[in-house]
């Protein structure tokens, strides 16, 4: 994969983020039967040189409209964002080139070969021919051998691999993946995942949108939840997952368990026919040693145990619940990843 620092050369500081928006609001017009749609209210955001940076939230929430702004496609309504230092206002064409854009819609000439397609795109970017790294491209999407066939005879997984490609052809240093597993298969899925860790190795900045919340946490040091418009939360993933203070622990018991022992009632606890046992608890409040001894004190005979951590889906939940449904669910069952 190219070496995203060899476009960086004349960029600049590593103290200035790779992607840096204050302020930035975006208000759709309105129409005679339609009012006016805030899709982004004023966000600060700063995504770190070098990261996976996860953008998270849930349809409708903001994500495609700040991705659409920074790609140059939408207009925004007001406050400022950069890329690699450069203002897209101030340097429009200067900012799209330091960005490439891998959309979820796989749109490829059906008629180009992926050759053709990647040489096709780089004249777009006025990449001149004895700078052009085609034939590297296919080689780190595992396409040289396709190089030459007709891309309406790729599958799926290719084609989006190639995406991939044609989006890094200027050599960008940020690169936005937009839903990049959206319906593929578990194989499919963790080639994706191995092209996005490779590309994060050579240098390459990654903006990642996804639904899959287990592939957030799988790939990105850094995650900003968005709902409504507003950044909801922002941090590294690790720091995130501290937040959700809660854990499950199951036991598989030596006996059936018609009715919650006295000593255990005082636990969000559940039985799960014959012989397990829930019980779901704070960490920061209640040591795991206490639970075991208290279930062995109820009488009941520990066969085997296993444990559940809280995952980025539980804190998504919780920061996107309506204030009733947050009421609703407070000291509830913590709900599976």
């Amino acid at each position: 994969m190219p070496d995203a620092s060899s476009a960086a050369t004349a960029l600049p500081d590593d103290a200035i983020p790779a992607v840096r928006v204050r302020g930035l609001a975006k208000t759709y017009r309105g129409s005679k039967n339609f009012a006016p749609s805030r899709a982004l209210k004023g966000i600060d955001l700063d995504i770190p040189k070098g990261s996976v940076f996860g953008l998270l939230g849930p349809n409708g929430a903001g994500k495609s409209t700040l991705i659409n702004i920074l790609a140059g496609l939408v207009n925004k309504t007001a406050g400022s964002a950069s890329i690699w230092g450069i203002d897209i206002d101030r340097h429009p064409r200067r900012s799209r080139a330091a960005i490439g854009v891998v959309p979820q819609e796989l749109n490829i000439d059906a008629f180009f070969t992926p050759r053709e397609l990647l040489d096709f795109q780089a004249g777009l970017y006025g990449v001149p021919a004895r700078e052009r790294i085609t034939e590297e491209l296919l080689a780190a999407v595992q396409l040289s051998d396709k190089a030459e066939n007709y891309s309406r005879t790729l599958s799926g997984g290719m084609r989006r691999r190639l995406m991939v490609a044609k989006a890094m052809v200027h050599k960008p240093p940020v690169l936005v993946l937009d839903e990049p597993t959206a319906g593929v298969d578990v194989e499919l899925r963790q080639q994706l995942w191995s092209q996005i860790r490779a590309l994060s190795r050579s240098g390459t900045t990654i903006l990642l949108t996804t639904h899959y919340l287990d592939e957030a946490q799988e790939l990105c040091d850094r995650i900003a939840f968005i709902d409504h418009g507003e950044v909801i939360a922002c941090d590294t993933t690790e720091a995130l997952l501290r937040r959700v203070d809660r854990k499950e622990v199951t036991f598989s018991l030596g006996e059936p368990l018609s009715a919650l022992p006295s000593g255990l009632a005082h636990y969000d606890a559940e039985i799960l026919p014959p012989r397990r046992l829930a019980i779901r608890y704070c960490p920061s409040q209640t040591r795991f040693r206490t639970i075991i001894n208290d279930v062995r004190e109820a009488g009941l005979t520990i066969v085997d145990v296993s444990t559940r951590e809280s995952d980025l889906e539980d804190l998504f939940l919780q920061l996107t619940a309506t204030p009733t449904e947050a009421a609703a669910g407070e000291g509830g069952p913590v709900r599976s990843g």
